[in-house]
């Protein structure tokens, strides 16, 4: 057997034992990869990028001084939060809606986020 047959035999024996969860990451990933989005998992503060996923959550938060419609991105390997300040709602901004992403990395909470990015919806699935 060779080197690549034992590679190809692996990879069919991890997609057999790994779960749903497993696969989808390992799903976006792949689509982040492809249209040259850098990994959130890899994103630092200050840093310009492009990021690509599907939405978790949106969660429209009233406050006192401005209203923020916040959203979370998951790429697979980890998540970003893009922040619309003085937003309620945007069309086309629903859970489970894939979209690309860019802006600047900030850190809030310790967590990874981007203040009214700029934001590419794909077509749904």
């Amino acid at each position: 057997m060779t080197t690549d047959e034992r590679t190809g035999l692996r990879r069919f024996l991890d997609r057999l034992t790994a779960t749903d969860s497993e696969l989808d990451a390992q799903e976006l990933q792949r689509d982040s990869a492809k249209c040259g989005a850098v990994p959130a998992g890899q994103c630092s503060r200050g840093q310009i990028v492009s990021v690509s996923g599907r939405l978790r959550t949106v969660a429209y938060t009233p406050r006192t001084n401005l209203p923020t419609l916040e959203a979370d991105l998951w790429d697979g390997s980890d998540v970003v939060t893009l922040v619309f300040l003085g937003r309620r709602s945007i069309a086309g901004i629903e859970p489970g809606r894939q979209l690309t992403a860019r802006g600047r990395i900030a850190i809030r909470d310790d967590r990874k986020v981007i203040y009214n990015p700029y934001y590419e919806l794909e077509a749904p699935r």
